[in-house]
This record gives structure tokens, C-alpha cells and sequence, in this order.
């Protein structure tokens, strides 16, 4: 079915980015070398996968196949996996309220058929009627409109910006803080947005740090990631620049080591990604992150608490020990936004607690990411509180075993902040 089916993009644009792939470019760019390796082990991720969704490994890293072959309905899903009612009713009650979208490639990771009513990949990307229920939830739970002094900027902290350059995705998240966006339309890469978002931040010296993101902003050309680093980088006030995308969880082909030479020569760039369960810890997410960092391109992991997903200590455990096997470095765990039609994945924050206490001792300290609840007014950590009181110039601690330590002379007497 997929191999003659040609659709646009979800929020098609009149951008440079997905649809006009550029004759100069090299193929290595559609069927990248370090992924065609993979390919040949008929047991792996790519392999499988090629021949579930009936075509070539060669065409299935092709990472613009994917996106043209999202599954985006429930017709197009049945072709691949048995849907439960749950998800079956998601797709027809909620086509209007917020679109499916999921490359072939993070779909095959998912279970197949319907034993599990709780397959992490499937809770993630597969739409579920349960989204119409929920008590707290609201479009738009960081303001962030509020915060956009122009079209796509949002200016929340004094010295950093982020600027949503991108629309496309390749996995449309069910959890998404950025779902109230769904029916808009060509923002992707649209050069007025970028050339108002460039121009405001080179004119505000207090900027020095740039979080470009979307959106997945990875989802554009090779030269159009190449183009807007040299206008950012352009700019002397700012030092740092940061990438936001979950490509190497959903479209590893897309983070080729062609994209990340590019990208490291504007060092110093980061890229933060967004792995969630240890499900999406395959051999081609690790050959994605590897193309990163051997190109000096530190990578961090930004995940959020999930019911079904990661809301155990043992889950959290594999997916942070898989990650530094990775070299991804744990950064953030956020709590779940108080976004609509999330309830039903939203955890307790006394099982974060839980979790984030017993990680404490039983895995190394850098594997920790810091437990985040999102604002309007910032991210604020929180954590088991390990400072049970104050005597004197001694603080009275509880350790990681749950017995007392006091360390002396460690206050100031009479100490303002």
C-alpha cells in the first residue's frame, strides 16, 4: 500500500524544508550509509520493519519516506496493527480535535497487536477516546502566547529565547503542550517568521541563548538548519544554541552523520532529545545519537512522566541506564503538563517523588535528570526534601539509607540572601 502512496505533510507550507528535497544534495542524505549497515541484520528494528511496511530497507531509512508515509488514520493503522477500541474510537472522535501522525518507523516499534492494553509506544503516539475526558486540562498551560513578544519567540527568561521555527513532527505526541497548534498551518520554516524572530533577537543583547525548536526543527533540509545557524550564529551576543527535537526517538535516519558535521561547525550547539521508555532505546536511536556526539555535539534527554509509559522505578531505571549507554545524559523529567485531553496519562506527583527518591544511591548521580514541573513563570524542581532541620550552625540531614546525619558548622550565623 505505502510504497505507491504519496500525501503531503500534516499542516502542509510553502516552506524549503520537507517538501523540496534538492537534486545537489548527495544521497547519502535519503539512504545514509550508517543506517543501510544496520539494515543488513535481519533482526534488527530497520529490517523488520522494511518488510512489515513492504519495501527496501534502502527506501525505508529514507527519512523523507517516512514522513510522506505517517500513518494518520484509522484505516491506515489497521494495515499494520490490530487496534483496540480504545484507540479505534480515538481515531474517529478525534481527527478534528488534534491529528494522528506516526512514522513507520516508531509504529513498528510498537506491539503489534492488542494483548497489551499498555504498550508504551502506543500510549505515546496512537490517539485514545479516553483524551475526551479531563477535569484540568487546558490549551495553553505555559501561556506561552503571553510570553511571545513576536510570532514564534517565546521570551520567558532574561538571557534565552525559544524560537519555534518548525510545525512538522514525526510523531504527533499524544501529550503534546503544543497541541492547541494543531490547525494552523505554514509556519514551518516560513522565512517572514524566521527573518521577525532574527531580527528581534539581534536586537535584544540579553539574549545569549537560543533553544531553536518547533515543532521538531530537525524536520527541514539539510541546508535550511545550515541557513538559520549561520543567521544565529551571525548574531555576537548570542553564545549558545540549542537544539530541540525527538527525531532520534522517532526518525533516527534523520540525524545522519552529514547533519551533524553541519551542525558542529556553529559549536558550541547542544541538542536535548526526548526518549521516554527503554522500548525506543534501539540500535538505530544509538547510531542517531552517536552521529551527535562524535561530532562534539553533547546530547541531553528530556522525558516526561507517563502513565504506562515510565511511572515505575524499574521502567525510569532501564531507560536512564540505556541512555548513558547511549551517552545521552538524563537532564530533565518533566511532569506531565496540565494539557487537554492528557488525564489519563498524567501520573501522581507522589509517584515521581517515589521514583526520583529511590534513584538516589541506586544509580549514578549524572543518570538522575532533575524532577520539573513547567510554569508560566518557569521550571521549577522538586524533589524529596533530604533537610530535616536546622540546629545551630548544624544542619540535621536525612541520607539516601533514611538514617540521620548531622553536619556541623555548615550555616552562617545571621545569613541574608
Amino acid at each position: 500500500m505505502f510504497d505507491n502512496k504519496i500525501t503531503a505533510p500534516p499542516n502542509p507550507t510553502t516552506s524549503d524544508s520537507v517538501s523540496q528535497a534538492s537534486s545537489s544534495e548527495p544521497s547519502e542524505i535519503f539512504s545514509p550509509a550508517e543506517f543501510l549497515d544496520i539494515a543488513r541484520d535481519d533482526n534488527s528494528v530497520t529490517a523488520r520493519a522494511a518488510k512489515l511496511f513492504k519495501t527496501t530497507p534502502e527506501t525505508f531509512v529514507n527519512w523523507r519516506w517516512q514522513m510522506r508515509h505517517q500513518v494518520t488514520s484509522l484505516a491506515e493503522a489497521r494495515e499494520w496493527i490490530d487496534m483496540n477500541e480504545a484507540e479505534s474510537l480515538g481515531f474517529s472522535k478525534l481527527d478534528q480535535i488534534f491529528h494522528a501522525g506516526v512514522t513507520p518507523y516508531y509504529l513498528s516499534l510498537a506491539k503489534q497487536d492488542t494483548s497489551s492494553q499498555l504498550c508504551p509506544i502506543r500510549l505515546q503516539a496512537l490517539p485514545r477516546v479516553e483524551e475526551l475526558n479531563d477535569r484540568y486540562g487546558v490549551s495553553d498551560p505555559l501561556l506561552e502566547k503571553e510570553h511571545s513578544p513576536v510570532r514564534e519567540v517565546v521570551h520567558l527568561y532574561p538571557d534565552r529565547v525559544a524560537f519555534c521555527v518548525a510545525q512538522l513532527c514525526p510523531v504527533y505526541c499524544r501529550y503534546c503542550y503544543r497541541k492547541r497548534r494543531d490547525n494552523e498551518s505554514g509556519l514551518h520554516f516560513n522565512r517572514a517568521i524566521i527573518d521577525r524572530g532574527i531580527e528581534y533577537i539581534a536586537s535584544n543583547k540579553a539574549i545569549r541563548d537560543v533553544l531553536i525548536t518547533g515543532g521538531d526543527p530537525f524536520i527541514a533540509s539539510d541546508g535550511a538548519i545550515e541557513s538559520l545557524l549561520e543567521r544565529i550564529r551571525a548574531i555576537p551576543h548570542v553564545e549558545i544554541i540549542r537544539f530541540g527535537t525527538r527525531t532520534p526517538v522517532t526518525l533516527p535516519y534523520r540525524v545522519t552523520q552529514r547533519l551533524a558535521k553541519i551542525i558542529s561547525r556553529f559549536h558550541p550547539v547542544f541538542v536535548n532529545t526526548h526518549f521516554n521508555c527503554q522500548e525506543e532505546l534501539t540500535l538505530e536511536a544509538k547510531v542517531a545519537i552517536e552521529n551527535l556526539v562524535n561530532h562534539g555535539i553533547p546530547v541531553g534527554n528530556q522525558a516526561v512522566l507517563l502513565k504506562g509509559v515510565n511511572d515505575s522505578y524499574e521502567r525510569m531505571h532501564a531507560l536512564l541506564r540505556g541512555l548513558l549507554m547511549m551517552r545521552a545524559r538524563p537532564y530533565y523529567l518533566f511532569h506531565p503538563h496540565n494539557v487537554e485531553g492528557t488525564e489519563h496519562l498524567r501520573p501522581s506527583v507522589d509517584v515521581g517523588l517515589s521514583i526520583m527518591r529511590k534513584l538516589r544511591g541506586n544509580i549514578t548521580g549524572f543518570a538522575i535528570p532533575s524532577y520539573i514541573i513547567d510554569t508560566p513563570s518557569g521550571k521549577v524542581p522538586i524533589g524529596h526534601n533530604h533537610i530535616l532541620g536546622r540546629d545551630g550552625e548544624d544542619i540535621i540531614l536525612e541520607d539516601v539509607r533514611g538514617e540521620i546525619w548531622r553536619e556541623k558548622g555548615v550555616f552562617t550565623p545571621n545569613f541574608e540572601t
